[in-house]
């Protein structure tokens, strides 16, 4: 098998991977608050238990992202974090208590921090024009695993039997499901997953020079210059010899350098440097507004629909399988374009119709009057809207951060975005819970924040592109 069957089987994986992390969602959630409910928890635990999964993710991401940079694998990593996700889920099925539940939602976040070396490596094996399309497809998967996450609830529900002594009923089964679920990626990671070499990366070049130096008789420039003398010795050698032996040891030397370089991708890294440059953080921003808004408005769209058109699970199940379709679409619509127009483009895009969106809900959802049809018309507009802009928002800031910050240390700055991004999913929840009858103040300042983003993207707009664009367009010899 080939390099490139080899990497497309992972990419195959890796969606896999997204999707279930996908399913995992739509199976549990409508039946989490239930659940604590019959485990005598208070209401605040649903927060804390939709939290939990979030809080270990963003503690975990980097963690995970440094392991991969500094080991250059992800195989051993995706099959670590995945038994978090399998015992985690474990416990959920269990839950003999409310502690227990909420300490399985913390457990099995653990795996989710494992998308930074994911998205490490996706960085490391894709070429930088295609790169904004394979995200597209692999954030896809995910949004698909939403949309056929309620098909199953379709039998879980029907569940009423003992396992031995654990008993599997709607709200046990969830877990048990996804249990088993993530045992059978285990062995899907294992035979077709591979840490295919990387396309084009700082180390890989290092690496072939190498290779290159191995294979060649012809005197190359050194990868490494060393400035000392040789050392003289008095022995009953030939200068033939002498020089060998000399430039055998320097070109041993000159290796060991190399290696060490490409074995430590973070000497000489500087967090503060990396992260503190105004072009990261504008997509670090626009990853926590995106992430802040779009959780905000989920937690709000529920009692909307409650209170103003009497939806209930089958209308609720309904609306979220349409809302799949349409971001689904979305991406692979964002992938098409992304190779036809610059990623800082395709953000600019994407915050326009945002802002458009929030304004809509503003004007016409904080106070809908005129009757149930046209009630129902600017809530259907207003959500399309929502929906629409948030694909191109996703896969630019993504693409672009790959491209703006170094390749060789990408599994932790992914970490570091994710992070980023759990954060946001953690507070948006908790504005948005406490401000659902007073929409004016919770949809005005997702409006600021939008506009906030919106001026910053405008401000740094040359400076949202690859460093080496940059180079060339200040460059006239940059063709060479």
């Amino acid at each position: 098998m080939d390099n490139h069957q080899k990497r497309n089987l992972t990419f195959f994986t890796l969606g896999l991977i997204f999707m279930l992390s996908g399913i995992e969602y739509a199976v549990i959630l409508p039946t989490i608050w239930r659940y604590l409910q019959i485990l005598e928890a208070p209401p605040y635990f649903l927060g804390l238990g939709l939290s939990a999964f979030s809080l270990s993710g963003l503690l975990t991401g980097p963690l995970f992202g440094f392991w991969s940079d500094r080991s250059k694998t992800t195989k051993s990593i995706i099959l670590f974090s995945n038994l978090f996700e399998i015992a985690g889920n474990f416990m959920y099925f269990i839950g003999y208590s409310k502690w227990l539940l909420l300490s399985s939602r913390l457990v099995a976040g653990v795996g989710a921090g494992a998308g930074s070396s994911i998205f490490g490596f996706l960085t490391r094996s894709t070429r930088p024009e295609e790169r904004a399309g394979i995200f597209a497809a692999i954030m896809a998967c995910r949004q698909a695993g939403l949309l056929v996450g309620p098909a199953f609830n379709l039998f879980l529900r029907l569940c009423d039997f003992k396992l031995g002594p654990f008993v599997v009923n709607k709200y046990t089964s969830p877990g048990i499901f996804m249990c088993l679920l993530w045992v059978l990626v285990q062995f899907v990671v294992l035979t077709m997953y591979w840490d295919v070499p990387p396309i084009s990366s700082e180390g890989g070049a290092v690496m072939v020079e190498m290779k290159q130096e191995e294979g060649s008789d012809e005197e190359e420039v050194p990868l490494v210059g060393f400035d000392e003398e040789p050392v003289h010795t008095y022995r009953a050698v030939n200068s033939d010899q002498s020089e060998t032996a000399s430039s055998t040891a320097s070109e041993v030397l000159q290796v060991n350098s190399a290696q060490a370089a490409v074995s430590n991708p973070f000497k000489n890294f500087s967090a503060s440097n990396e992260f503190l440059r105004e072009e990261v953080v504008v997509l670090l921003t626009a990853q926590f507004i995106t992430l802040f808004n779009q959780t905000a408005l989920e937690t709000m769209v529920t009692p909307m629909t409650q209170r103003y058109f009497s939806f209930g699970e089958l209308g609720n199940s309904l609306m979220y399988s349409l809302c799949g379709v349409e971001v689904i679409l979305g991406f692979f619509f964002v992938r098409w374009l992304s190779r036809k127009v610059a990623d800082r483009a395709v953000l600019a895009v994407g915050l326009g119709i945002c802002c458009t969106a929030c304004v809509w809900c503003l004007a016409f959802l904080s106070n809908p009057r005129g009757g149930y049809g046209w009630e129902m018309t600017a809530f259907i507009i207003g959500v399309f809207l929502q929906l629409l802009g948030l694909p191109f928002v996703a896969v630019s800031q993504v693409s672009l951060f790959s491209k703006v910050t170094a390749e060789k240390t990408q599994g932790f700055s992914q970490g570091v975005r994710r992070s980023v991004g759990g954060l946001a999913t953690i507070l948006g929840p908790l504005w948005a819970g406490g401000l659902t009858n007073n929409l004016y103040i919770m949809l005005g300042m997702m409006l600021a924040l939008l506009i906030m983003i919106s001026i910053m993207t405008a401000l740094s707009y040359k400076r949202l592109v690859e460093p080496r664009t940059v180079q060339c367009a200040q460059s006239s010899d940059c063709g060479g």
